[in-house]
């Protein structure tokens, strides 16, 4: 099955043996009838296992071409239920350039709990070696990552905890399952916030892993079950009905992101333009051999360099809309350094390159001439 057909059919027969509805009913409830203590239809209390939230694992599960699926109440829920697989004093090499929330939960909760990390540059697989210690057991990748786009080889770095028996976990939010399936590539873990292109419509928020192998998701589904931060029914109807269209709106994403990449490009008043779609971004050649298309976000600096005038721009669009998240099919635009990576030492962000003139786009489905138009008159 390919995936256009996964997306909208993944997963899901027999979803409701009762009536025959096409789309998965929302089972609403709590808790199930049982015919005798311990006997009953497979499901027994909604923390547990609710049919509706299935049907939307099982899907997750099928479009990335792996065998089990979780999902969580939110993105953060989903990575903590991973750092639950480990104990004080083993440690986690993650990518140095990573959402603000990740690295907040990394270092104000687990740090605190006895977890190590350390935040190291992945561009060159082969220098993660160097940092792996009889202590290390999870590798924590984001390719492309947020907000630098810089990419990562997902085949490589499996290479490298193969070899080590370490698991590789890929937060695949900004690219999907459309664009690359780290899976395939020997992860073991795949990790989404389905807050975002999932559900694409800006009004749920969830997470959701992705695994192969049985025990680890035995582990995880008790963590799951035994924690208990999992989405409520409606919510993972609404990421299921999302998921139908990711396709066709990943598409026009992708346009989208090029046009917008190009025109800043060509623009005198900006830098520096971040987006793995170019010929000269550091890693074009693995963003093209691990991805089917480049994405819709697009971060870019201003030429002045000041935090005043990513100010006056964001505060100038009309048809980007200022605000947190990414991934709508709604263009929004934001301030890392402000918003979703103010958590992060500012220190810390500037050697990365999130200065305070970057500015963060996730290009939306909208008409392409008002996005160029709209950046246009907010930059002059």
């Amino acid at each position: 099955m390919k995936f256009n057909t996964k997306a909208i059919h993944g997963g899901q027969e027999n979803i409701d043996p009762g009536y025959n509805a096409v789309m998965p009913p929302i089972y609403q409830t709590s808790t199930f009838k049982q015919h005798s203590p311990g006997s009953h239809k497979g499901y027994e209390y909604a923390r547990s296992a609710n049919p509706t939230r299935n049907a939307l694992e099982k899907n997750i599960a099928s479009i990335e071409n792996g065998k089990y699926g979780l999902a969580f109440g939110s993105g953060l829920a989903a990575i903590d239920a991973v750092l639950k697989l480990l104990k004080p004093g083993d440690e986690v090499i993650a990518t140095n350039d990573l959402y603000g929330g990740s690295y907040r939960l990394f270092t104000r909760i687990y740090e605190d709990l006895g977890i190590k990390f350390q935040f190291v540059a992945m561009d060159d697989p082969v220098s993660i070696e160097k940092h792996i210690s009889t202590a290390t057991r999870i590798i924590w990748v984001e390719t492309p990552t947020n907000p630098m786009m810089n990419i990562i080889d997902i085949k490589a770095v499996a290479q490298v905890t193969k070899k080590h028996n370490l698991l590789l976990a890929v937060d695949n939010t900004f690219a999907t399952a459309y664009l690359q399936q780290p899976l395939d590539r020997g992860a073991d873990i795949v990790m989404h916030s389905a807050t975002k292109y999932l559900g694409g419509h800006s009004d749920v928020i969830m997470g959701s892993l992705v695994v192969n192998d049985k025990s680890l998701a035995d582990k995880l589904y008790f963590i799951q079950n035994a924690s208990g931060a999992i989405p409520g029914p409606q919510d993972c109807f609404l990421v299921l009905r999302g998921i139908k269209t990711l396709h066709v709106r990943m598409q026009r994403h992708c346009e989208n992101g090029r046009a917008v990449a190009e025109f800043l490009k060509g623009n005198s008043k900006v830098k520096n333009v971040y987006y793995p779609g170019f010929e000269d971004h550091p890693n074009y050649d693995i963003a093209t051999s691990q991805m089917s298309d480049y994405g819709g976000m697009v971060s870019f600096s201003t030429v002045d360099g000041t935090k005043e005038s990513a100010i006056k721009i964001l505060e100038s669009l009309r048809v980007f809309t200022l605000a947190e998240s990414l991934g709508g099919v709604e263009s929004l635009a934001g301030h890392p350094a402000t918003m979703t990576h103010a958590s992060i030492p500012k220190t810390e962000r500037e050697k990365i390159g999130i200065v305070d003139s970057l500015i963060r786009l996730s290009v939306g489905i909208e008409d392409i001439h008002d996005l160029l138009q709209d950046l246009e008159q907010a930059i002059r």
